[in-house]
């Protein structure tokens, strides 16, 4: 087999399907977000990234910043080993301490990213769990769909947000058969929420466990930052609550949260926490700060929904489509791969305006749009930039303003 042919073939194919994804590379200006350098052409460009999920700007916080230098000053750079080998410091231990504040649990586990949090957290419990049936939400992601097909357990799929379709699986089991309900709180390119105290009440009826991801959410609701579940006073009917360190925290790392028994579980089984080196120190310094930090000032999360109502309204006056959500995701829908990327190329060549074009597979194929991210800290200027950027483009294009 000539496996240079077969990888150029395949990478043929996604650029005539207009699913090639090409990366910006980017120069971020500390101090200075959400405006950055483009360092992918001839001439660097100045632009403003519109897609970020550094959703509050605290990964360039002074107080994030400083506890990040003061940690590399302490003990360096690295962790030097797994959790178990010599990567356990002070810093790691104080930030699940906080992690489990946060939620309301007793414990909470770190992983070196979101990503790998759900993997190791689903595979194990749905493998070791004997004769667990995992129900897994149609529009789960990746991370979470690839723990639960690791894990080789049964598991079903049902339709997004249906409650109906959840109760009528979860009435054909056994009421003592293990069963473990994932889902996500903030669906991340929809960016409509779940409704979980309904999910909640089916979990009690039918005796399963709940496992929810609020990596979309934490920092971003609630009165401390705890997600949609602080939010709507659930935490303590959700089993497991999974997050990030890397969106509204402004950092790097997953962790899961729970009870004591349950973390170290997962902490003793999982091969995604056992066989992989910790999180550096100062990663876990600056984001246990980025936590506190949010845990106490509102005025990140009250100026972000400013913001997303802003760009909502600007969008509505200039006739463009786009999803209506709760949420602090605005996805303008395009629904064809070739022309999101034009679109997404021509608003950064000619309006200095960076929005990487969402497609398959990250969205289905014909729902491909350009997802935006307000934060508190683009301006109204940068905004009414954006929607005339918009307007004019849709113009030009000849794209129906009724995509949608």
């Amino acid at each position: 087999m000539n496996y240079d042919a077969f990888f150029k073939a395949s990478l043929d194919k996604l650029r005539t399907s207009g699913d090639y994804r090409v990366f910006a590379n980017l120069e971020r200006h500390n101090g200075n977000f959400p405006h950055a350098t483009s360092l992918g052409q001839d001439v660097p460009q100045e632009v403003t990234i519109w897609c970020s999920n550094d959703y509050l700007g605290m990964g360039q916080h002074p107080t994030v910043l400083n506890a990040m230098h003061d940690a590399i000053d302490a003990c360096g750079a690295g962790a030097g080993g797994t959790r178990n080998i010599s990567g356990t410091t002070q810093y790691h231990v104080q930030l699940e301490e906080e992690l489990a504040d946060l939620h309301g649990k007793s414990a909470a586990l770190l992983f070196t990213s979101g990503y790998v949090s759900n993997w190791a957290a689903l595979g194990t419990l749905a493998a070791r769990i004997p004769d667990c049936l995992v129900l897994s939400d149609a529009l789960n992601h990746a991370s979470m769909i690839e723990g639960i097909r690791h894990s080789k357990a049964e598991r079903q799929i049902w339709k997004h947000n249906d409650l109906a379709d959840l109760e009528a699986k979860l009435a054909q089991q056994p009421l003592d058969r293990p069963k473990l309900i994932a889902f996500e709180s903030v669906y991340s390119m929809d960016g409509d929420i779940a409704p979980i105290a309904e999910i909640c009440d089916l979990a009690e009826k039918y005796n399963a466990m709940t496992y929810l991801d609020e990596v979309h959410a934490v920092g971003l609701y609630g009165p401390r930052g705890g997600g949609i579940a602080e939010q709507e006073g659930l935490m303590d009917r959700i089993t497991l609550i999974e997050g990030t360190l890397g969106k509204a925290y402004g950092v790097v790392g997953g962790y899961i949260t729970g009870s004591s028994v349950l973390c170290d579980f997962i902490r003793s089984f999982a091969s995604g926490f056992i066989f992989t080196t910790a999180l550096p120190p100062a990663v876990a310094a600056a984001a246990r700060v980025s936590i506190m930090h949010l845990k106490t000032s509102d005025s990140e999360r009250q100026r972000q929904r400013q913001q997303v109502a802003k760009l909502r309204a600007g969008l509505n006056r200039a006739g463009i489509p786009h999803l209506e959500n709760q949420s602090h995701i605005v996805p303008v829908m395009i629904k064809d791969p070739v022309k999101t990327k034009m679109l997404a190329d021509y608003l950064m060549d000619e309006w200095g305006i960076y929005v990487q074009p969402i497609n398959y597979p990250t969205v289905p194929k014909g729902t491909e749009r350009l997802r935006f991210t307000p934060s508190p800290l683009h301006s109204d200027a940068d905004i009414a930039y954006l929607v005339e950027a918009l307007e004019s483009l849709w113009k030009q294009c000849a794209i129906a303003h009724a995509v949608a």
